[in-house]
């Protein structure tokens, strides 16, 4: 008689780019089959381990009143939820407990943990009642905040979202600078009128490198079972952009960051994946925390490679599985690139020292590629010529350069979604 081989559990994956096609790998690396939600020709489309979810009727990942509906609709008896974007994070945070949630397992924190991370005025209102280091946040509701800021007593200062998924989406940058307390009103007015809630934070001061990243898992026990420490090098567009070039470090180098993240996620109770980012304040060399991730990110691949798989750890937490430990000791020194974005960091410097030719690629020749791998390259190839025609309309100034003004910016963004 032959014995059937029980099928596992697939996972669902909502979101698109760079980050869904990550969490693909990293779900193919563990062997757990998977299906994706993401928009049409979206970069993870591209993937061989692409599947679309059967039965969703087109749905592209985008969260709204009909959510529910698809998944209830979906053509899958049961599969694990692995969000991409923090609000399709937060909207899966009210399915444990419920009828649809119990056919759609997913390791989640409650709502209002995720929402204290994700909205980035209860952020700061959190971590000012904390011992966290952390930069001077002041919320802007009104011109009355403006003038009470205390601007001349900072170093410098930038504009920042409350909902930094809504910024990215209208403005097309993740912050704004403002020199000078006119500048900040003028930028206040256009955003408040557009809707968008925008807050203040004074810059840390320090070059990319200052910058270092905790990415792991927290299970529903409490406990960290997966942490990689990586540090950035290079990040495009400067100052606001996404990590270019970044290497994995020990733990040890950031043992005092380490205990305030694990403080923070103590006292919020945090369960699931998470990417927490530090800037080394120049001056005083304090480890300051700017955000926390809720979510799958951009190098979730990146951390499956050194070891850290915290989609694995995801899928067996959802499922109520025990999460396995992985190792504090991977290898240190692993690189990992966003090429595209990359050779632009290289060849925009802003006059600062950069490495020599040789070291950089000495870089690229013994990095992981974010996108371009050997057994999956469509995705890469598709991300370059992404890239080089975003370069060619900004040639012929069919797109605003990095410096556009915020008008600009915000019809250049309208007319896209129109």
């Amino acid at each position: 008689m032959r014995t059937q081989t029980r099928q596992p559990v697939p996972a669902l994956v909502i979101g698109g780019d760079v980050t869904a096609l990550g969490v693909l790998r990293s779900l193919h690396l563990a062997g757990i089959p998977a299906y994706a939600a993401c928009p049409p020709g979206d970069l993870a489309t591209r993937s061989r381990w692409y599947r679309p979810a059967p039965g969703a009727g087109g749905w592209n990942g985008n969260i709204g009143p009909e959510t529910a509906s698809v998944l209830h609709d979906l053509r899958l008896d049961r599969a694990v939820l692995i969000p991409c974007m923090d609000d399709a994070a937060i909207w899966a945070s009210d399915l444990p407990g419920s009828e649809l949630g119990a056919r759609f397992p997913v390791s989640s924190s409650r709502r209002q943990t995720l929402e204290t991370l994700q909205n980035k005025d209860r952020f700061a209102a959190f971590l000012d009642e904390s011992d966290i280091p952390h930069p001077p946040t002041f919320p802007l509701r009104s011109e009355d905040d403006i003038a009470a800021l205390p601007f001349e007593d900072m170093q410098r200062v930038f504009l920042k979202p409350v909902n930094s998924q809504k910024f990215n989406r209208m403005v097309g940058v993740k912050a704004l600078w403002a020199d000078s307390r006119a500048e900040l009103a003028k930028h206040w007015s256009v955003l408040q009128s557009r809707g968008l809630e925008v807050m203040v934070q004074e810059y840390v001061p320090g070059p990319a490198g200052n910058h270092y990243f905790l990415d792991g898992f927290r299970d529903g026990h409490g406990t960290v079972t997966g942490l990689l420490a990586r540090r950035r090098l290079r990040i495009f567009p400067p100052d606001f952009g996404n990590s270019s070039y970044c290497e994995s470090i020990p733990l040890s180098g950031v043992a005092v960051a380490e205990g305030h993240l694990r403080e923070l996620l103590e006292r919020l109770d945090y369960r699931g994946i998470f990417s927490a980012e530090f800037k080394r304040d120049a001056r005083d060399g304090q480890f300051r925390i700017l955000e926390v991730n809720i979510r799958a990110w951009w190098y979730v691949e990146f951390a499956a490679r050194c070891g850290v798989n915290v989609c694995r750890m995801a899928y067996d937490d959802a499922r109520g599985e025990p999460v396995k430990t992985v190792s504090r000791h991977y290898a240190a020194g692993a690189g990992c690139l966003y090429f595209p974005g990359d050779v632009k960091a290289v060849f925009s410097s802003n006059g600062q020292k950069r490495e020599s030719w040789w070291t950089i690629l000495c870089q690229w020749s013994r990095s992981h590629f974010l996108a371009f791998l050997p057994g999956d390259p469509l995705p890469g190839v598709f991300a370059s010529g992404a890239s080089l025609r975003q370069f060619w309309l900004r040639m012929i100034g069919r797109r605003p350069s990095e410096n556009a003004s915020l008008p600009v910016r915000l019809a250049e963004r309208e007319k896209k979604r129109g």
